[in-house]
């Protein structure tokens, strides 16, 4: 059986680090996805063309996603044929993820609306239009998925991501002493581990 893993990075990432990948998956194909996009609606139309011109002749094809990666490839791939997701770190609540950085910047969604958007002393820009789209196209995710997620994460709360583990059946694996990105040797050796179970 032919198999293809794509591997998609976070926010500052690129698709070199699929190179750590690779050993992980000895007989399959293994691929990066070095996406451009900064918003969901034009992650969409990347990410599916991407999927549509790479998979052609797989039996199989495994995602792993990295933190915001996961969240565009939730909102874009939801309906092509994916055997299994790993995500890394998922942003699974966008909606959430924004009002938390609204209110750590004490800006309202009338301020929001109002101004479309706003920079942020914490390096973010807080967009309206952003925050409009994530609540009109809620994520519905139905593949097989496996995530592994960090007791120390900044980004997602511990109940968030079992919330969204619950809603759509996936496995939940939770790094006591980890964190949002996972770079460590330590971090990186659990990460390792959890690929080989999961797989």
């Amino acid at each position: 059986m032919k198999e293809l893993v794509i591997y998609v990075h976070g926010k500052g990432g690129e698709a070199e680090e699929t190179e750590h990948y690779k050993p992980l998956f000895p007989k399959s194909d293994v691929i990066g996805f070095d996406y451009k996009s900064q918003n969901p609606w034009k992650a969409k139309n990347e990410f599916s063309d991407f999927y549509d011109l790479n998979t052609k002749g797989y039996d199989s094809v495994i995602l792993i996603a990295n933190s915001i990666g996961a969240f565009f490839s939730m909102n874009a791939l939801a309906k092509k044929t994916i055997s299994k997701a790993l995500f890394i770190s998922p942003i699974v609540n966008m909606e959430r993820l924004i009002t938390d950085m609204m209110s750590w910047a004490n800006v309202t969604e009338d301020e929001l609306c109002s101004k479309k958007e706003i920079s942020t002393d914490f390096g973010e820009t807080l967009s309206w239009e952003y925050l409009c789209y994530v609540r009109k196209h809620p994520i519905k995710w139905n593949i097989p998925t496996c995530i592994l997620y960090a007791a120390n994460d900044n980004l997602t709360s511990r109940k968030t991501v079992s919330e969204f583990a619950s809603q759509t059946g996936a496995t939940l694996t939770v790094m006591q002493n980890g964190e949002h990105w996972f770079h460590t040797d330590e971090q990186m050796a659990f990460l390792d581990n959890w690929i080989k179970e999961s797989i």
